[in-house]
């Protein structure tokens, strides 16, 4: 008899990878061989797709011509543009964004094809286009238009301006982009898991990433930094431990605490701690921050547990001005340097993932006619 499989796939190797790795004793995290704290606050966004997608950090002329390539990919399609308003009225943030990457697959000029070339391109313009359409839908939906993209900024610089409607400052700019960094790629996460099965089909490049945003969209996976807030906002600035402990003792689970992999601090948390801490300060109202603090400090104390990328990235993003519920879609924005990378890699070397399944239903059951049942 086969082993009993293990529940979630938990530590079953699903496929080969060269783009990302992660130690999960050591709290460790790596994109090509690059540790994760080399990368950040050092390393563009821009530059780190360029990594995940092409194998390399750019030199100069290179990420010259990548960026170029990302300005060009800010187009969007006649579809989207005649669409977005109606979806933006209709649909949640995930919901909408997973529409919107659909109809830009049927206007992108290479979605007939799963060349490495044309993957890469593909690449290139879901990656510039997923931050426009997260500000456009933003702007539609609050009945205003978006500053266009200024071709001189990045894409972190760009997305502030969209998002906000102000010029942010070149410290904000810095740290969202790093945040960007942070959350580029993470091995073999349920979304760009369900990424690989889709492009293993043979399916294009859009279908799968539909596919990793739908994922995505689930509370279990994308949706826990915006639960986080939310449980701040909830909360009485002077009583966290006892609603932590509260929830606790009831069961409820703490969002943003804890992780399938990392035994010990989410290296990502580390350095979105300290961002929190900063624009905290800035901001003159350090109260969300501090509420962190305690309810870290409360959750370690009461079951061990270490924070995740999630909890910090919550507060960072408030603190940026970005609305609470498109701290998902935020996601979605850096991830999509990841997805792509993974879609390039299964179409490179490509073999359908069908795994096995384990029956536990009834047998030998034999059929009576519908009147004798």
């Amino acid at each position: 008899m086969a082993d009993k499989p293990t529940k979630g796939l938990a530590d079953v190797v699903a496929a080969s990878t060269a783009l990302s790795d992660i130690d999960g004793r050591a709290g460790r995290l790596f994109y090509r061989g690059y540790d994760i704290h080399d990368l950040a606050g050092r390393t563009s966004f821009e530059e780190t797709a360029h990594l995940l997608q092409c194998g390399t950090l750019p030199t100069r002329t290179q990420l010259a011509e990548y960026g170029a390539e990302l300005v060009r990919g800010r187009v969007l399609g006649p579809l989207v543009e005649a669409n977005i308003a109606e979806i933006a009225e209709r649909q949640a943030p995930m919901e909408a964004l997973r529409t919107l990457v659909s109809l830009a697959g049927a206007d992108d000029p290479d979605k007939d094809s799963n060349a490495l070339d044309a993957n890469r391109r593909k690449a290139a313009r879901l990656t510039a286009q997923q931050p426009i359409l997260v500000a456009r839908y933003h702007a539609a939906r609050s009945g205003r238009q978006a500053p266009e993209p200024d071709p001189e900024l990045s894409i972190a610089a760009n997305f502030l301006l969209q998002i906000t409607g102000r010029t942010p400052s070149e410290r904000e700019i810095e740290i969202f982009d790093t945040c960007l960094v942070l959350h580029a790629d993470h091995t073999m996460n349920a979304s760009t898991f369900a990424a690989r099965v889709c492009a293993a089909t043979l399916s294009d490049m859009h279908s799968a990433i539909v596919a990793a945003i739908g994922t995505l969209k689930g509370p279990l996976h994308g949706g826990a930094n915006e639960q986080v807030m939310r449980t701040l906002e909830t909360i009485p600035p002077d009583g966290v431990a006892r609603a932590v402990r509260e929830r606790l003792a009831a069961g409820q689970k703490i969002m943003g605490f804890g992780h399938r992999v990392y035994k010990t601090e989410d290296p990502r948390a580390t350095h979105l701690r300290e961002m929190s801490r900063e624009l905290a300060e800035a901001s003159g109202d350090a109260t969300y921050y501090r509420m962190s603090k305690e309810m870290e400090e409360v959750v370690h104390a009461e079951k061990g547990l270490y924070p995740n990328v999630d909890f910090y990235a919550a507060t960072v993003y408030h603190y940026l001005g970005i609305p609470t519920d498109l701290f998902t879609p935020v996601f979605s924005v850096s991830r999509m340097s990841g997805w792509t990378a993974h879609v390039i890699e299964q179409h490179a070397d490509n073999r359908l993932i069908r795994p096995d399944s384990e029956y536990v239903g009834e047998s030998d059951r034999k059929w009576v006619p519908i009147d004798e049942r």
